[in-house]
């Protein structure tokens, strides 16, 4: 049992409506332990990269939205072996300034869904590298890579046992120790 309420960002790695990565984010909101609140935010409204343009709006509510939060949870599918760019724009933006950014210091649990038999497995690889270059603490264990997602999550909805187990089973460990696992970057 948690000591206090635990605040959870999520971030999708797919913009698209029916995403599974969305919906596995929504499973975890569902399903997560008493005392932890998990928070979808839509980042559609962060520009495409560019310093010239100052801090948008869009930028700055996500900013605060990770600033706000004890802990990230991330779930992305893999394109060409790697993150969408999508979400590497938005952390990107939210990145900024170096080693003082929101992610400094921050958990984050990372997990994705694909149709391909290894579950963006490569994506998430990809994306621990950012985050760690961004000085975020990821959660080192369990992952959840989830493979065949088209046939566990259907219409927006998991139906999985064993991947419901398995992110339940993420996302009460990651709420346990996400508390302890935030430094301060000098």
């Amino acid at each position: 049992m948690l000591e206090r309420t635990l605040h959870l960002l999520a971030l999708s790695g797919s913009l698209r409506a029916a995403s599974f990565n969305t919906a596995l984010l929504r499973a975890a909101a569902e399903g997560a332990p008493d005392g932890v609140i998990v928070t979808l935010h839509d980042y559609r409204d962060v520009p495409l990269y560019d310093p010239d343009l100052g801090l948008p709006p869009g930028v700055e509510r996500l900013r605060a939205a990770i600033s706000a939060a004890d802990g990230l949870l991330i779930a992305t599918p893999e394109f060409n072996y790697g993150i969408p760019g999508p979400l590497k724009n938005a952390i990107d933006w939210a990145s900024r300034p170096a080693y003082r950014s929101p992610f400094a210091g921050k958990p984050v649990a990372v997990m994705s869904a694909s149709p391909g038999p290894i579950g963006g497995a490569r994506g998430l690889q990809q994306l621990k590298t950012v985050l760690l270059g961004m000085s975020a603490v990821v959660y080192p264990a369990p992952e959840l890579a989830v493979g065949g997602v088209g046939e566990k999550i259907v219409e927006g909805r998991l139906v999985d046992a064993v991947t419901a187990e398995r992110l339940a089973r993420l996302v009460a460990g990651f709420a346990a120790w996400a508390p302890g696992a935030r430094f301060d970057v000098a």
